[in-house]
């Protein structure tokens, strides 16, 4: 499609998937051969799981974090950070990743709904603010403490538990003017459900990935391709 036009009074909410990582080399669980083939859910990442078993689930995050230190940042993050550095706080951006792939391109306006990988946090819930914690875990007993006595557990939102964040999101995609989803299924909900959020308020909305998502009736253009190949050069700022 044609390049699509950012005016001076547009705010752009941006979110991103799985999608936009995988193009970097992070598989998706979602995928036949993807990150979860040969883990159930159930084992990884519930509470349930947590309480059963926190060591396993420790080692499979500390698999990943292991893994994220060989990728980079692709084109497609680097663009989203260079239209964020033109915007200023007329950009803002959502990720349903845990990587940290975002801010390594220079993006500082966002908010992570599912976690952060590099961070941990008690398990108790104690109120205290998650703690940055990249260290790749050998055996339960390394894992740290909170103040309050508590283990500490990855940043993730596991299945069941709420999204983080949504109030601020809420907040921002009510008062965006365009909205631009790059690389998500369209099958996680609520954020699936963020296109008719932002439609409702009059925003355009545009999908980027490449194959339709689940959703993609709700968009007013779905641009097929990779993100790193349509982003760059895709926004025309006045």
């Amino acid at each position: 499609m044609a390049s699509i036009s950012v005016g001076r009074d547009d705010r752009v909410f941006v979110l991103t998937g799985a999608g936009i990582s995988a193009e970097s080399g992070l598989p998706t669980f979602r995928a036949e051969d993807g990150l979860w083939a040969g883990h159930r859910v159930e084992d990884i990442c519930t509470p349930d799981a947590w309480r059963r078993d926190p060591a396993g689930v420790w080692a499979f995050y500390s698999a990943r974090r292991e893994q994220g230190l060989t990728v980079k940042p692709n084109p497609a993050h680097l663009a989203l950070a260079e239209l964020e550095a033109k915007l200023g706080d007329r950009f803002f951006l959502c990720t349903q990743n845990v990587d940290d792939l975002h801010e390594r391109a220079g993006s500082v306006r966002m908010v992570h709904m599912h976690g952060e990988l590099a961070k941990a946090r008690c398990e108790r819930e104690c109120g205290r603010a998650p703690v940055d914690d990249r260290q790749v875990y050998r055996n339960l007993a390394e894992v740290g403490r909170c103040e309050c006595g508590g283990r500490l557990r990855p940043h993730i939102v596991f299945f069941g538990e709420v999204p983080l964040e949504m109030e601020r999101i809420e907040r921002e995609i009510a008062k965006s003017t365009l909205m631009v989803v790059v690389g998500t299924s369209g099958s996680v909900y609520p954020a699936a459900n963020f296109v008719n959020w932002a439609r409702h308020s009059g925003a355009r909305t545009v999908y980027v990935g490449p194959e339709s998502p689940l959703n993609a009736s709700s968009f007013t253009n779905v641009v097929e391709g990779k993100a790193g190949v349509v982003l760059p050069g895709l926004f025309q700022t006045a």
